[in-house]
């Protein structure tokens, strides 16, 4: 894939991949490892820099919740 991203906005390629690589990370779509692989960082240092961009680190749904404290 490729982006096009205007000259005036002021990111890397690093900063474009952890962002994207948050984002889904954030929403589900992709593990802690995936997304720490499409940023091209380990787990721990994708891990250590999500809150750079304000993406928490326990990213667990809610609905899941219920079902795994009754499986406890």
């Amino acid at each position: 894939m490729t982006l096009q991203i205007p000259d005036n906005v002021d990111l890397d390629n690093t900063q474009v991949a952890m962002l994207v690589a948050g984002q889904l990370y954030e929403q589900g779509k992709l593990s802690l490892g995936q997304a720490a692989e499409l940023a091209g960082l380990t787990k721990s240092t994708f891990a250590e820099l999500l809150g750079r961009y304000n993406v928490s680190i326990f990213n667990y749904p809610a609905n899941h919740l219920p079902r795994d404290v009754a499986n406890a």
